[in-house]
């Protein structure tokens, strides 16, 4: 149905604005499918801030996030290792760059791209989301990790 989640309440309890308890809970349905990398911007010099992905339109790569959540400090330091090699001085995506941010943050505009580096398409990651927008942007995706069992070319929007 493309719900975001459900609410799980207790039969007699009454809902309490502005208030929370165990009577209520909010159960989120949270996607995931595999993404494929196409750049990354630095925190330090050895160091990934965040990942950009996306997935292919044909023949199109297609930007869908910018990716922070769930790199903890070790995979930052060893995920740049594996993308060193693949740097390229191209964008891969074709609908870079954006006139803004939009809403949620997640372009890349003109002026960002300056900053970031792109690599070959060959690295999958599995990303976890809540949603699409109507953008076609990821809402709140987390990196859960990479994935060898695909071609890049093989990754389209589920």
């Amino acid at each position: 149905m493309g719900l975001e989640g459900v609410i799980a309440k207790r039969k007699n309890s009454r809902y309490q604005p502005g208030e929370r308890s165990n009577d209520w809970l909010k159960l989120k349905l949270e996607r995931s499918q595999e993404f494929v990398i196409g750049g990354y911007r630095l925190a330090s010099p050895s160091s990934i801030d965040a990942l950009l992905v996306g997935t292919y339109e044909g023949k199109q790569l297609r930007f869908a996030a910018k990716v922070r959540a769930g790199l903890i400090p070790h995979l930052r330091r060893s995920l740049l290792q594996d993308l060193k090699p693949l740097s390229t001085a191209r964008c891969p995506f074709s609908n870079l760059p954006d006139a803004d941010t939009s809403r949620w943050g997640g372009g890349v505009t003109a002026a960002e791209m300056k900053t970031l580096q792109w690599v070959k398409p060959k690295l999958l990651a599995q990303i976890r989301f809540v949603e699409w927008t109507a953008e076609g942007r990821l809402r709140h995706a987390t990196f859960l990790g990479l994935r060898s069992d695909k071609s890049a070319k093989d990754v389209h929007r589920e």
